[in-house]
C-alpha cells in the first residue's frame, strides 16, 4: 500500500481514485489495471520532460479520452473496461 500510494501516487477517497505520481525522473512511466468492482481501469503513466524552464504543470488525466478535474477518476461499476491516461511533467532536457 505504501508503495502504491506514496509512489505510483494512487489514493482510494470512497469511489474516487486521486492519481498523482511521483515516480523517479529516470522512469519513463509505468502501467498497472485497477479493479473496482466488476470494472477495469487500465492506467498508463507516462513522464514528459519540459524543454523550457517554467513551473511544473500538476498531471494531466484522461479517462476515455476525456480531461479528468483535479486528477481524480470517479470510479463507477459499470463492468467496462477504462483507459485512463496520466501525463507528469519533469523538468530536464
Amino acid at each position: 500500500r505504501l508503495i502504491v500510494e506514496s509512489l505510483l501516487g494512487l489514493r482510494l477517497e470512497v469511489d474516487k481514485l486521486q492519481i498523482a505520481p511521483c515516480i523517479p525522473a529516470d522512469w519513463p512511466g509505468y502501467t498497472m489495471n485497477y479493479r473496482y468492482r466488476q470494472t477495469v481501469y487500465r492506467i498508463v503513466v507516462t513522464q514528459q520532460r519540459m524543454v523550457e524552464d517554467k513551473s511544473i504543470e500538476k498531471p494531466r488525466v484522461t479517462m476515455d479520452g476525456v480531461v479528468q478535474k483535479n486528477g481524480t477518476i470517479a470510479l463507477i461499476d459499470d463492468r467496462q473496461d477504462h483507459a485512463v491516461a496520466v501525463s507528469v511533467w519533469v523538468a530536464g532536457k
